[in-house]
């Protein structure tokens, strides 16, 4: 059974996703950001999700976990949560 960890920065605007993933390819922090302006309870730990299987989470974020490129900045990706930027740490 596959398995990823991930962190996210969760924002209400495309716009604000797209800043932030810019200040991260400037050499921003993804953590240092995630605690300032994610709205995830998950921001607390720089966006940290742990370790979960597919399926575990909403479709458009899935995708992005187990199909992109791992510890790269990925989004902005919209779910009825907001906007997301990914970084998946690793899968297996």
């Amino acid at each position: 059974m596959t398995v990823a960890s991930a962190r996210h920065i969760l924002v209400k605007t495309e716009q604000q996703a797209q800043d932030l993933k810019n200040q991260i390819a400037k050499g921003s922090d993804f953590g240092e950001l995630a605690k300032k302006f994610s709205d995830c309870p998950s921001g607390k730990k720089g966006g940290d999700l742990g370790e979960f299987r597919p399926g575990q989470m909403v479709k458009p974020f899935d995708d992005v976990v187990f199909k992109e490129a791992v510890l790269e900045v990925h989004g902005p990706v919209k779910t009825q949560f907001g906007f997301h930027l990914i970084q998946t740490i690793y899968r297996n």
